[in-house]
């Protein structure tokens, strides 16, 4: 199965090509480059749109932005080629780059999102229920290292790919491929516009 796999969940934008669980092509750039990125897998791997067979978005948590940009980018390349669409957590995907390790994700407002129980949650850092010795991947764990370190917890240099939700992961761990409409966005708390109506 052709899938063109992406994640706009954080500030590194992911999409990869796989093909039968190889990968042909994959890209790191930002949300709002997203289609071009789509173009330029497709020209190097020699394919046309009309080969794609499945549509594996990440649903979050992350940003609001990058959520929206994501899920209207694989809404909008279904319904133009017919393509069936799995959402897949980006913590699950990248829990998957770097097996064994906590995933945490930036949620700004000194919080993270990660993973409690295989449930997503939205927390302080401080707050996590890490072990010594306990690795700690993600944007999140890049900028809360010390607070990490100080719970005993080690995070792989910054430069890591273990830091960045791959969306070859997205394509290996999709499930469920179905109406776009049905894939939502996992949120977590209300909008940050929400927050500034009700105030």
């Amino acid at each position: 199965m052709l899938i063109l796999a992406f994640d706009t969940a954080t500030d590194v934008a992911t999409s990869a090509l796989v093909w039968d669980g190889e990968v042909l092509g994959e890209l790191r750039s930002r949300a709002v480059t997203l289609l071009e990125d789509v173009d330029a897998l497709l020209r190097r791997g020699g394919l046309r749109d009309s080969q794609l067979e499945g549509i594996a978005v990440g649903t979050g948590p992350g940003s609001f932005t990058g959520l929206r940009i994501g899920l209207a980018t694989a809404r909008a390349l279904s319904f133009a080629l017919d393509a069936p669409v799995a959402g897949v957590s980006t913590l699950d995907a990248l829990a998957a780059g770097a097996p064994g390790a906590t995933p945490v994700i930036d949620a700004r407002r000194r919080e993270v999102f990660t993973l409690v129980d295989g449930d997503p949650r939205v927390l302080p850092p401080a707050e996590l229920d890490l072990v010594a010795g306990s690795v700690c991947v993600g944007d999140g764990a890049v900028r809360y290292r010390d607070v990490l370190s100080a719970a005993g917890a080690s995070v792989p240099p910054d430069e890591s790919d273990a830091h960045v939700p791959l969306a070859r992961f997205h394509a290996l761990l999709a499930r469920d491929f179905g109406p776009a409409e049905q894939v939502e966005p996992v949120y977590l708390r209300v909008p940050d516009a929400d927050r500034t109506l009700e105030a």
